[in-house]
């Protein structure tokens, strides 16, 4: 297939605009950053990127004439974590099996990451608001 550029991989563009918007640091339009990324993508591919991730709170936008301008609501890492923790919640929210996807996710972690898990765990009140117990599970309300 000569002429075309390769696809991207699944999310490969909003990282790009996500990077591309943190490098700026200051609030960008879609026709900005159509310029920035350089890479003969249509106007409205980057405008429907910039208002999902708009829509995904991972942006906030201001108007600027006729357009918006558009910024990240936190940093590039915490931005980056919530888009991927919304990815993974998406999944988890595909009607699989909650408990088995949930117990080999688990299983597959090294020590360090099951650590960090168990600690984020710990510092979650239960539902009806008292602290977890040692071993307690944080459940969420559906």
């Amino acid at each position: 297939m000569a002429g075309r550029a390769r696809p991207r991989p699944s999310g490969g563009l909003e990282s790009e605009v996500v990077a591309c918007l943190a490098a700026a640091g200051e609030p960008m339009t879609a026709a900005q950053v159509q310029a920035e990324l350089g890479d003969d993508l249509a106007y409205t591919t980057i405008l429907t990127t910039l208002t999902r991730l708009y829509a995904k709170q991972a942006l906030t936008r201001v108007p600027r004439g006729r357009a918006h301008a558009y910024q990240l609501v936190a940093d590039l890492p915490e931005t980056q974590a919530g888009l991927t923790a919304r990815q993974m919640q998406k999944l988890l929210d595909t009607g699989v099996d909650r408990a088995t996807v949930l117990s080999r996710f688990v299983d597959s972690l090294d020590e360090d990451s099951e650590q960090i898990l168990r600690d984020l765990l710990a510092r979650h009140p239960e539902p009806d608001g008292t602290p977890p117990g040692p071993g307690a599970r944080k459940r969420r309300p559906r």
